[in-house]
Order: structure tokens, then C-alpha cells, then sequence
């Protein structure tokens, strides 16, 4: 008869002090101390502290908001963009579905409408804020860096390019509307920006 293992066995040791399940570690036995050296953060936070020579160092970029570049406009301006949509729709929504007539007077009914109204108001608001923002960036980025500056026609001009494509299938007197919307504000924004 042949030898019933004669697979070889594994060199693997398993150390008896490491957690060897989600169990474990939620019951106490992994010491988050450890963490930080497992992950080899040390000082390498970038985004907690802004040193100076990590700041965009492009003409006209000193405003009230430093920016580290493209990446953290892109970023900040799209997530402040879509939650202050999403903020902006909810009320909205809360108002619609507040207002709305019911065959019914019920409070569940009530909630159910205003929670529908509030869900379809919110989201359309903020992800059509969030697109808008990270359109702006994009454009916005890159006529600062075709420039060599950052300023206000600059904004303007990524305002008015994102209002354009943002409407630019609904024909030319709605794009023509929305660029000039959106240029206004993003002229009106830097202009604050620059003065606070």
C-alpha cells in the first residue's frame, strides 16, 4: 500500500499572536497601534496638512481656497457641487411633496409623498450639479494650463464651454442660455473667491 500523504505540506507558519478572522478583529484582539506601521504612512499624509510646496504654484491660483492642482479642484468642486445639489433638490422635494394634494388625508401617506418627491428631486439636482462641476474642472484645467494662468476669463470660458455641451442637444438658443448662466456664475464665483 502506498503511503496515504505524500503531498507536501505547506511551508506556511501562522503566527498565533495575528488575528485569523473579521472575529477576531472586532472582538478586541487586533491592536490598531499596529496599523500605522503596516501601512507605511508615517508623515506621507498629503491631503491632512497643505504645505506650501505642495500648492499649485500657477499665476493667479492664490485665492481664498488653495488648490494642490487639477486633481483637487476636480475633486472638492464636484463633491461640494453634487451635495449642495442634493441639499438644494431635497428641499425642493420636501416642498413639492408637502404641497402635493392627496385623495387621502393620511400621515403615511403624507411621508410616502414627501419621501418619493424629496428621493426624485434630490438625486436629479445633485448628480446634474456633480456632472456640471466635474465638466467645469475638466475644461477649466485645461484652458489653465493651455494659458499658463488661472483668472477669471479663464472660468468664464470653462463656464460657458460646460453650459454649452450641457445643453447642447436641446438646440442652440438653450445652449447659448445655459453658457451664458453658467459663465456668469463661474465669473461671479471667482470674483468672490478673489475678494475673500
Amino acid at each position: 500500500m502506498a503511503a496515504a500523504n505524500n503531498y507536501p505540506t505547506s511551508s506556511f507558519v501562522q503566527d498565533d499572536a495575528a488575528p485569523t478572522s473579521s472575529r477576531d478583529m472586532l472582538l478586541g484582539s487586533f491592536d490598531p497601534s499596529k496599523l500605522h506601521p503596516m501601512a507605511g504612512i508615517e508623515d506621507k499624509l498629503d491631503y491632512l496638512l497643505l504645505d506650501d510646496e505642495k500648492i499649485t504654484d500657477l499665476p493667479g491660483a492664490g485665492t481664498a481656497i488653495p488648490s494642490r492642482g487639477w486633481s483637487d479642484d476636480l475633486c472638492y468642486g464636484t463633491g461640494t457641487m453634487y451635495l449642495s445639489g442634493l441639499t438644494l433638490g431635497g428641499v425642493w422635494g420636501l416642498r413639492e411633496g408637502a404641497r402635493k394634494p392627496l385623495a387621502v388625508a393620511n400621515a403615511r401617506l403624507r411621508i410616502n409623498s414627501i419621501l418619493n418627491s424629496v428621493t426624485r428631486r434630490g438625486t436629479f439636482i445633485g448628480n446634474s450639479a456633480g456632472c456640471l462641476a466635474l465638466v467645469y474642472n475638466a475644461f477649466n484645467s485645461s484652458i489653465d494650463s493651455f494659458r499658463g494662468q488661472h483668472d477669471t476669463y479663464g472660468s468664464m470660458a470653462a463656464g460657458a464651454l460646460t453650459g454649452a455641451l450641457y445643453k447642447s442637444t436641446a438646440g442652440v438658443k438653450p445652449a447659448l442660455a445655459a453658457a451664458s448662466v453658467i459663465a456668469g456664475s463661474a465669473g461671479l464665483w471667482s470674483y468672490v473667491k478673489r475678494r475673500v
